[in-house]
């Protein structure tokens, strides 16, 4: 077995904007394996300011990772741990080798009867007006569970596009999701989400920067809107210390990013602990290009959650790889009659 690994710059249409800044590129790796004529293929999706491993020698890693590519993946698996997203990466590199369609990981009822997994439509943080255009694209659209971020505007104003929302829609017409991704202080997250709540919204996603364990604990227990834990789980990976976080906070629900959190095997020992406290949990994408997305779509129908996802961001991207991944009316689906763009394909394995 031989394996290689190139790097790709993705280029968003249009600047996207969280509470940590401007996204215009996002640069990515694919690990390429190819052995007895066959290859796999994965993709380590490094998120830059987020991801744990984005740390100097990121790069020299994954060179590591081909020159020592006859350990095997369990081996290898262990020795990255503190390499998430290579090891999601390596994860799908041998699925995709392993199966007898290398972008067919996990056959099921969506990739072989386009079975459908319905999504949330995200709405960028920007100015007043972009995102009233972004919120009216999705509802066109037919997405009935829209995500928005919070945290870059003026507060009062996104106060004011959800009391549009709500006066228009009821929350059995369209179910919002919030994400402040950390934007609140923790001496006024609590007053923030009084307000919030009042728009009857599903949830928000980490309200105040993690590591601040009692407080996030005290805004779950007291706060009547939902958190959802997202980058609270980042870097936290042997069980124990999962358990204890979850013991600790007790959230309403937590978010898993396989790129962020060590693949489908650090994904599903989440998952397991979720379950085991009753803490509620969905799958999202940290970006990917549609290879990652494609594997973390397909892992995900696998689960049988009826909830909403958040696997809409393969439309986000000039260049991103063509596939069969289509979203229509609030989901996503594998559109068997489309192909996936081999000379890319081919390209990025020489």
């Amino acid at each position: 077995m031989k394996a290689s690994y190139k790097k790709y710059t993705l280029n968003f249409k249009i600047p996207s904007g969280t509470s940590r800044g401007i996204l215009t590129q996002k640069e990515t790796w694919f690990l390429i394996l190819k052995d007895n004529g066959r290859f796999g293929i994965g993709e380590c999706g490094l998120l830059k300011g987020l991801s744990v491993d984005d740390v100097p020698g990121y790069e020299e890693k994954l060179a590591w990772v081909c020159t020592h590519i006859e350990l095997g993946k369990e081996h290898l698996l262990q020795e990255l741990m503190d390499y998430p997203s290579i090891q999601f990466g390596l994860e799908q590199a041998f699925l995709s080798l392993q199966s007898k369609d290398p972008f067919e990981l996990f056959p099921s009822g969506f990739t072989q009867k386009e079975a459908p997994i319905t999504i949330n439509g995200l709405i960028w943080m920007g100015n007043e007006a972009f995102m009233l255009s972004q919120l009216e694209q999705k509802l066109k659209a037919g997405f009935q569970c829209i995500k928005m971020k919070i945290g870059a505007i003026d507060f009062e104003k996104e106060i004011a596009i959800l009391k549009s929302i709500r006066d228009n829609f009821s929350p059995q017409e369209i179910e919002l999701r919030v994400d402040a991704n950390g934007a609140f202080l923790p001496e006024e997250a609590m007053g923030k989400l009084e307000r919030l709540s009042q728009f009857k919204l599903h949830s928000i996603e980490q309200p105040i920067k993690p590591k601040q364990l009692q407080k996030m604990a005290e805004l779950c227990e007291k706060s009547s809107l939902p958190i959802a834990l997202d980058e609270e789980l980042i870097g936290i990976f042997p069980v124990t210390e999962k358990e204890e976080m979850l013991q600790t906070i007790k959230p309403q629900y937590i978010i898993l990013k396989p790129s962020l959190v060590g693949g489908f095997t650090g994904s599903e020992e989440w998952i397991a602990l979720a379950e085991k406290y009753s803490i509620g949990w969905w799958i999202t994408s940290a970006l990917e290009s549609n290879v990652g997305l494609n594997a973390i779509a397909q892992w995900t129908y696998t689960l049988n959650t009826k909830m909403p996802q958040g696997l809409g961001t393969g439309s986000l991207y000039t260049n991103n790889i063509k596939s069969p991944l289509v979203v229509n009316k609030g989901e996503i689906f594998y559109d068997r009659s489309k192909n996936w763009d081999n000379n890319l394909i081919e390209h990025l394995c020489t």
